[in-house]
């Protein structure tokens, strides 16, 4: 039975699962959960399972609501690190440098990736929530949380830039080839594109190692890197063009 991957390329840790099974030559189908219309969440939205005649609740697949989730067979699993990592054991096309079967550098990537949960993705999915986002998932704009998480965010990046990303190394944890823990934090890190480019230049620009490592990792998944971030790259020009319509002058007179 074929690997099922649900998900939402919205959803940042979504785009790291479908861009490891494609660079992998990982077969999958893909089930669209739309997160916008908290699909998620609801026990009503079905999927079809064509392979065995049935029906399925995404509430019965993952009772926790989240996304990404996968079905392997009976093996259901969610959590996008732990996805990522089982993906990268059980199939063999999955090349060794993205979880090495070296004990040691398996740990060192499991300590980025233990990290990322509590620093990075807070601050970054924080930001991105309370100053773009809220309002289409049907929340209110929160300035305070914004600024909390603007703060979460910045020292996750210096942290990034000057003690993950060791000396001149492509990647993280000062190897030569990417990672999971690169994947996984990039994708994150990629949801700051539907911010507004003064605040994405704000935030960047002390990063130089940050950029060239985003750069690197993108080149090291191309072309599936661009195809999976296209709802991404969709998003950000629909709230460039609302933010130039917003602007004094520009907004269409009655």
């Amino acid at each position: 039975m074929k690997l099922k991957v649900y998900a939402d390329r919205m959803s940042q840790p979504s785009r790291a699962v479908i861009i490891l099974c494609k660079v992998n030559g990982i077969e999958f189908d893909e089930v669209l959960i739309i997160l916008a219309k908290r699909q998620q969440l609801s026990p009503e939205f079905k999927v079809t399972d064509y392979m065995n005649l049935m029906v399925l609740c995404f509430s019965e697949i993952n009772p926790l609501g989240k996304v990404p989730t996968i079905v392997d067979g009976r093996f259901k699993l969610f959590e996008s690190h732990a996805i990522l990592i089982y993906l990268a054991s059980a199939f063999p096309s999955v090349a060794d440098h993205w979880y090495p079967n070296d004990l040691s550098k398996r740990a060192k990537i499991h300590s980025v990736l233990d990290w990322h949960h509590t620093n990075l993705r807070p601050g970054a999915a924080g930001y991105v929530m309370n100053t773009v986002l809220a309002p289409f998932l049907g929340r209110s704009l929160d300035s305070k949380a914004a600024a909390e998480a603007e703060k979460i965010l910045t020292k996750s990046l210096s942290t990034l830039e000057t003690f993950w990303l060791k000396g001149n190394a492509k990647f993280l944890l000062g190897s030569s080839q990417p990672s999971v823990a690169d994947l996984s934090l990039v994708c994150e890190i990629m949801q700051l594109q539907v911010l507004d480019e003064k605040d994405r230049l704000r935030l960047f620009s002390p990063y130089k190692k940050v950029e060239e490592w985003i750069e690197n990792t993108r080149k090291a998944t191309q072309p599936h890197f661009d195809v999976v971030h296209k709802t991404l790259y969709g998003a950000k020009d629909k709230f460039d063009k609302q933010r130039k319509m917003s602007k004094p002058g520009l907004q269409s007179k009655m």
